[in-house]
Formats: C-alpha cells, sequence, structure tokens
C-alpha cells in the first residue's frame, strides 16, 4: 500500500483552502449584488486554473496545481465526494409528494416544459458541425443528451429568487416548485436511460434493455420497500429522542451511499442513486424543515464549492470557448424552458395572468446542468468545447433570473395592503399551544368579523393548505393562507402569541406573529403575502409589533407598516 507523503498532504490542504476560501469569498462579494453562489464558485475555478492562473502566472500554477496524479486524486475525489452528497441534499429538497398531489396544473406545466425544449434542441443539435461531437460518439447520442440538458431546470436558484422577493410561500410558488420538481425527477430519469444507452455502446440490444430494466426496478422499489422502511426509521430516531440532527444526517447518509452503491452496480451513474435517495429520505415527515436546512447548509457551505471550483482547473475556459456553441446554449436554452413553461400554463386555464412570472423560474439551469454535462463528458457523449458552452449558459441564465423575475413582478398591477387589516381582526395574547389551534382561532375571528365565512371550512381550507407546504417564514413569522373565490376582497387577520408554537420553520424558531391571509384570487394573495414578508423582514417594525402592550398599539404599527401604500387597489373591501 502506497502512504501518502507528508508534502502531498500539504499540498492537498493548501489546494482544498484556496479553492474554498476563493469560492465562498467571492460568493459573498457577488451576493452583495444578488448573485447566485455558483457564480463565484466557477469563477473561483476559473481565476485559480489554467485560464487566468495558469495562462499569467504558469510557475505559480504549477506550484498550486502540479500535474501529479497522487494529488490530482486526491482532490478530485474529495470534490465528487461533495457532488454526490450535493444531490443528496437537492434530492431532500424535492417534494415529490406535494409535487404529485398538485399534479394537475403542475404536471402539465412540467410536460409542456420537458417536450418543447427537448424537441426543439434535438432538432437544432442534429445539425451542429460534427467537430463538436467527440471522436468515436453518436450524432444521436449527442443530439439526445443536448435535448435532456435542456429540460434541467434550477430548482434550487429559482426557489432562492423566489424567496428573495417574498413569493416562495405563495400558490403561485407552490405550483412552480411543483412543477420544477417533476421536471427534475422526469429529466433525471429520462438521463439516466440515455446515459444507459451511450455507456452500453457496444452491447447488445438485451443488455441495454436489461440496464433500463435494472433502472425502474431500482426507481420502484426506492419510492415503495425504501420509503416505507426510511420513513420508520426517522420516526423511530424522532420518538426515541435520538439526538438531532445527527442521527438522521448519518443515517440520510448511510442511504445514500446505498442507493448510489446500486446504480453503479446497474450500469448508471452513483448521482443518480443519491437523488433519488434524497428525495426518498426527504417524504419522511419525521424530517423536520430545520434539519433538511442544516443538512443543505453543510453540503453548500463547503462541500459543493469545492466541487465547482475544482471544475475550473482542469479547463482553459478561454481556449475552449466556441461562440457558435455558447449562441447555441443561451438561446436554445432560454428560448425552449421560456416557451415550454409559457405553453404549459397557458394549457392549463389556470395562473394566465402570472405566465411570464411562472415562465421565468423555469428558465435558469443552475448547478444541476453543469453536474450532468460532467458526466456526460466523462462518458465521452460531449466534448470539451460543448462542456464549456454548457456551463457558460447554466451560469449566465442563473444570473438573469432575479433581475428578471423581479421586472415581471413590477410588470403586475400594485393593490393597497392597508385596507385587508381592520382593528377588530388583531389579537395581541393569542392563547394556543399548537400550529392547528392557532389557525383554528384565527378562522374563527375572521368569520366573527366576516359574516360570509364559515369558521370550520375555512379552518379545513388553511389546514390543508398547511400540510401541502408550511407557510412558516424565518424569524418567527406563519403566513398560513388560503383562496376563497366566495369572498370579493383579501383579508388580514393577525395574532401574537406570548412564547410561540412550533411552525416547522427552516429556522427552528417558533412561530410568534402569525398573519392569517384570505384573498379570493392568486393575484391578491401574492401581492399581499409578498408585501407582509417584505415589511417583517425589517427586525425593528417586527419588533414593534411583538412588544405592543395591546391591539391599539399593534394596530397603529401596521398603520405605520402601510398606510403610505400609495398603489392602487385591485379591489375595493367592504369596510368592517
Amino acid at each position: 500500500m502506497h502512504a501518502l507523503e507528508e508534502s502531498n498532504i500539504l499540498l492537498f490542504l493548501l489546494q482544498v483552502f484556496l479553492l474554498l476560501a476563493a469560492a465562498r469569498g467571492l460568493g459573498l462579494l457577488l451576493a452583495r449584488y444578488g448573485q447566485p453562489a455558483i457564480t463565484a464558485e466557477i469563477l473561483a475555478g476559473v481565476i485559480l486554473g489554467p485560464t487566468l492562473l495558469g495562462r499569467f502566472a504558469p510557475a505559480l500554477h504549477a506550484l498550486l496545481f502540479p500535474p501529479d496524479p497522487t494529488q490530482y486524486i486526491m482532490l478530485e475525489s474529495v470534490a465528487w465526494v461533495g457532488i454526490l452528497f450535493f444531490l443528496l441534499a437537492t434530492g431532500l429538497e424535492t417534494d415529490a409528494s406535494t409535487a404529485w398531489r398538485q399534479r394537475n396544473n403542475a404536471l402539465v406545466v412540467s410536460l409542456s416544459d420537458i417536450v418543447i425544449p427537448m424537441a426543439l434542441a434535438f432538432v437544432l443539435a442534429l445539425f451542429l458541425p460534427s467537430a463538436y461531437i467527440p471522436e468515436g460518439g453518436g450524432r444521436l447520442v449527442f443530439a439526445l443528451f443536448i435535448a435532456a440538458i435542456m429540460t434541467i431546470s434550477a430548482l434550487p436558484v429559482t426557489a432562492r429568487a423566489m424567496q428573495e422577493l417574498n413569493i416562495y410561500r405563495t400558490d403561485i410558488g407552490l405550483m412552480i416548485i411543483c412543477a420544477l420538481t417533476i421536471n427534475d425527477i422526469i429529466g433525471w430519469v429520462i438521463f439516466a436511460v440515455i446515459l444507459g444507452s451511450a455507456s452500453g455502446a457496444g452491447a447488445s440490444y438485451p443488455q441495454i434493455a436489461g440496464v433500463l430494466f435494472l433502472t425502474f426496478a431500482f426507481l420502484f422499489l426506492a419510492f415503495t420497500i425504501g420509503r416505507a422502511v426510511t420513513d420508520r426509521v426517522l420516526h423511530w430516531f424522532h420518538r426515541n429522542n435520538f439526538p438531532e440532527p445527527g442521527s438522521s444526517l448519518t443515517f440520510i447518509c448511510l442511504w445514500g451511499l446505498l442507493c448510489g452503491a446500486a446504480t453503479v452496480w446497474i450500469g448508471i451513474h452513483g448521482l443518480f442513486g443519491f437523488f433519488i435517495a434524497g428525495i426518498v429520505a426527504g417524504e419522511s415527515k419525521a424530517l423536520s424543515e430545520n434539519t433538511r436546512t442544516v443538512i443543505s447548509e453543510m453540503v453548500r457551505a463547503v462541500l459543493v464549492p469545492l466541487f465547482f471550483a475544482s471544475i475550473g482547473l482542469t479547463i482553459d475556459f478561454f481556449a475552449q470557448a466556441d461562440l457558435l456553441l455558447l449562441t447555441f446554449m443561451v438561446v436554445v436554452g432560454i428560448a425552449g424552458r421560456y416557451i415550454g413553461a409559457w405553453v404549459g400554463v397557458a394549457l392549463t386555464k389556470s395562473f394566465q395572468s402570472s405566465r411570464g412570472l411562472i415562465s421565468v423560474c423555469h428558465v435558469p439551469g443552475g448547478e444541476m446542468q453543469i453536474v450532468v454535462s460532467m458526466i456526460a463528458l466523462e462518458f465521452g457523449v460531449i466534448s470539451q468545447p460543448v462542456f464549456v458552452a454548457i456551463v457558460f449558459s447554466a451560469v449566465f441564465t442563473s444570473i438573469i433570473v432575479g433581475p428578471w423575475l423581479r421586472r415581471e413582478l413590477t410588470r403586475s398591477r400594485e393593490m393597497a395592503v392597508m385596507p385587508c387589516f381592520t382593528r377588530q381582526g388583531l389579537v395581541a395574547n393569542l392563547a394556543a399551544d399548537t400550529r392547528d389551534d392557532v389557525i383554528e382561532k384565527l378562522c374563527k375571528l375572521a368569520a366573527k368579523r366576516h359574516g360570509a365565512l364559515d369558521a370550520d371550512t375555512l379552518t379545513q381550507a388553511v389546514l390543508e393548505r398547511e400540510e401541502v407546504m408550511s407557510t412558516a417564514l424565518e424569524e418567527g413569522v406563519a403566513v398560513p393562507h388560503a383562496r376563497l373565490p366566495e369572498i370579493d376582497h383579501a383579508i388580514v387577520v393577525v395574532g401574537r402569541l406570548a412564547s410561540g408554537v412550533d411552525w416547522n420553520a427552516a429556522d427552528g424558531k417558533p412561530a410568534r406573529l402569525v398573519f392569517l391571509i384570505l384573498t379570493p384570487n392568486m393575484d391578491e394573495q401574492l401581492q399581499v403575502l409578498k408585501a407582509i414578508a417584505t415589511a417583517m423582514r425589517d427586525e425593528t417594525q417586527r419588533e414593534r409589533l411583538l412588544a405592543a402592550a395591546h391591539e391599539d398599539v399593534m394596530w397603529r404599527v401596521i398603520q405605520d407598516l402601510f398606510q403610505h401604500d400609495t398603489s392602487v387597489p385591485t379591489s375595493e373591501p367592504a369596510r368592517s
């Protein structure tokens, strides 16, 4: 057995330090300008790799990143561990059950956003010059891969952009997340099938069919037996007060390793197994939002930056950049995914006023496109110039989604939020021990103030929406809501709790300020929830509400927050 020398370990530690410091440092800097983390991570590798450091200071680059196989394997191993667990964390954030329950509209949008980009990209990729196809590679497999890569949308990037704009917890946000979730799952299955066929080049058709059969058998077993066992284990941890999040984290990592090994044995990449393992584990109700957040933060803070930064160490992006390919990937990717989502929304007959908003959310390619492309590059399906073009497109679309989404929101008709509140709809000292109890009492108050509402029906509607996706914001704020076609204007009822109740918030804090939001349609819900979430991000205003001695003081704070809204209301509410 060959033992590592101290010099290997010293250089490895220095390499990890430089990559992580550059990626995270640039990430913090670019975050101030609203840019996604992946931009900084790729840029760190470009700066330290052959593109810049190797071009302008080759001696220093050779000293820090020498072409030594041992050194290269050490860094590559850590980078791939990072991306394996990134797929696991991504799966944990992928709520397949919610997506399936909301499938009526989300499935239509998702399928449209898969079929249209695939068809457009496949046809156009068939006419790309042969020079872009790796030696020994087939044009058909190449075109199929390009078609598949165009269907992948960056769920984490879109979710982060919606959270920053305070629309993530709305019904429109829920539909977008569900559509992107279905898109991710179907897209990965398509990619696994294509990769299985590509890796089986030279194999017989029965062998290729065997790989595909085992792939679908794995999916069936994972979502049936695997799901049941995982849920029971996590609930057992919860019932027996095992230390968290450590116990769940260890089990989920073991589950990911097992599924990854299974997919490698089948003949497809281990990343697919980790992704499916994350989805299955994420289905368990015993896994709290706080635990999911801890796992995600750990992976994204250390492991993921190392992977994306290391990409730039092996490729000279300037030398491999091709203007035709860059243009192709950006234009076809944006157009295909935007048009696909636009057509899908049109087919649903719902969300028509938000078609542009929903379509923009499907545009970014992000991390998943790069990960999938790395696998394709390893298997010889694509060439380095194609990979560089995909990376550029993924980063570019991730950068533009925030400003584009903000522009779509400013184009929507604004409404005045203050008329939704009433002095009688405030409770300064709400006595409740559970989330359901809080919702029930606020619904009774809403029904009392507005005679057309039935308290029991209203409570059921709000609780059903809460089960689909938690409406907890961070810092002790929750915004339970429901859409009620029978009302003609938005209604907001506010309750403040002395000690707070568990609302399954991502930051683990109990909810102390609860805004019950009732609206006749999605447009008003989007406007009201966005305004309240934005106001509650201000710590000073939040603390003013928490410190209010009684309802009269709360009312003055709310007037200060929303009275100066000069926009035109979408409907004129009846005064109580």
